[in-house]
């Protein structure tokens, strides 16, 4: 391989799916004002890069084709650009990309997206961490309200999907928080989410599961929704008075869900995640990772030759925790 080429994984189109994906060699990229070029050491799938693959964007991602997939990203800088004085050559750092990349040996972050990363955190773990992280993390603060010191009065939540990328983090957040938690996750799952920190676990497939319906017959103050397909019904059955149900994937149908509730001064609120990339938050979980006290959890981990087998197994949606790509 000529030494100003990497090795990558490109799509070229809307809709192809993992017989899309195609192994490349192309330049490495340089690092303009305020960027940063990264060596990258591990990366990790989330469901929105193959629904950006599907046109969940169009037409407004990808940029151009042909595109080079993932955002969430550690590795080690090997090059600043102009302007950045926070990083230097040789630092471990967690990044997220704002325009995809993170399928390749070498990626470039705005350095505003980045943040170190100390060696208690491997790169695997820090990569796992920033998507699914946020998510969890601005459900519960921005917009449930709460705070992850455990200086709020006692809650009671519930987190659906609880054994997946977002629910696996947000169960561990939640418990930070000073909250009663109950889960819903596979049956093979009920173990980890519970040493996860979940006081209550139900089986999703189960009549009680299906009806949210916590074991101690508890009222939920906040839902964090990590799946699709629960009528608003079933939740707000299971609501209090003030309940507030985040939706960490919000479709057409919450948004228009959202607006008639505003029409008919509801207190039971429905309100949609749009996760966004903020350095201190990012700081915030990589160093409750360094400390202990929030863990990612690894499905799998794949090499970049086998792409492929890691973007089919996300798109099958029965991950356990997040799905790493590694170089």
């Amino acid at each position: 391989m000529a030494q100003n080429l990497m090795r990558a994984v490109q799509f070229s189109k809307y809709g192809g799916g993992v017989a899309d994906l195609k192994h490349v060699e192309v330049p490495i990229p340089s690092p303009k004002k305020n960027e940063v070029l990264i060596k990258i050491e591990a990366a990790s799938i989330n469901p929105i890069d193959w629904k950006i693959q599907n046109g969940i964007a169009r037409p407004f991602l990808p940029r151009k084709f042909p595109h080079i997939p993932g955002t969430d990203i550690a590795g080690e800088i090997v090059q600043v650009g102009a302007g950045v004085d926070k990083f230097k050559a040789g630092d471990k750092v967690v990044a997220t990309l704002g325009n995809g990349g993170a399928l390749a040996e070498f990626a470039v972050a705005h350095s505003d997206s980045t943040v170190p990363r100390p060696p208690e955190v491997s790169a695997a773990d820090a990569a796992a961490l920033l998507t699914a992280g946020l998510a969890a993390h601005q459900s519960l603060t921005k917009l449930a309200g709460l705070k992850l010191d455990g200086t709020d009065p006692p809650v009671n939540v519930l987190i659906t999907a609880a054994s997946g990328g977002v629910g696996t983090y947000a169960v561990q957040l939640a418990k930070l928080a000073n909250a009663h938690v109950t889960a819903t996750c596979g049956a093979r799952n009920m173990d980890l989410v519970r040493s996860l920190g979940a006081d209550e676990v139900l089986d999703y497939k189960t009549p009680e599961g299906k009806a949210l319906k916590s074991p101690s017959d508890r009222k939920y103050d906040i839902i964090i929704h990590c799946t699709t397909n629960i009528p608003w019904s079933t939740f707000e059955a299971n609501l209090t008075s003030k309940g507030k149900v985040v939706d960490t994937t919000p479709g057409f149908g919450t948004f228009m869900s959202v607006a008639v509730k505003k029409i008919t001064f509801a207190k039971k609120q429905l309100l949609p995640l749009l996760t966004a990339v903020k350095q201190e938050n990012m700081d915030y979980l990589v160093k409750l990772s360094q400390a202990g006290k929030l863990k990612s959890i690894i499905d799998s981990t794949h090499p970049l030759s086998k792409a492929e087998e890691a973007w089919a197994k996300s798109i099958d949606g029965h991950a356990t925790g997040k799905i790493i790509v590694e170089p």
